[in-house]
């Protein structure tokens, strides 16, 4: 299993149109041979000092896969093509993590 997580910062303000976008594409990548999970999460409000906080305009996607297969796939398919040129002027940064157990 291949596990993600994606850091996305938007420009300032932008991170609930992009999250907009995540949602209208989240169903098709759902749908994908070999997504095992697909979702966008933020911070838990005044959590305390434990946690490190991705900020206002940042948020993360925590996916799950059954393959890198699987993940390549995903990374070429035509709904991301379409994700990543609908949000290329809203964001400041992506930072991918591509994991496995250990």
């Amino acid at each position: 299993m291949i596990h993600v997580i994606a850091t996305i910062t938007a420009q300032p303000g932008q991170r609930e149109a992009v999250l907009a976008l995540f949602n209208k594409n989240r169903p098709a990548v759902l749908a994908e041979e070999g997504c095992i999970s697909y979702e966008a999460v933020i911070d838990v409000p005044e959590f305390g000092t434990i946690q490190t906080p991705l900020g206002k305009d940042t948020f993360a996607v925590i996916e799950r896969w059954e393959s890198a297969e699987a993940l390549r796939a995903h990374g070429a398919s035509a709904h991301m093509a379409e994700y990543g040129h609908n949000t290329r002027l809203l964001l400041v940064s992506r930072v991918i993590n591509v994991l496995q157990a250990c």
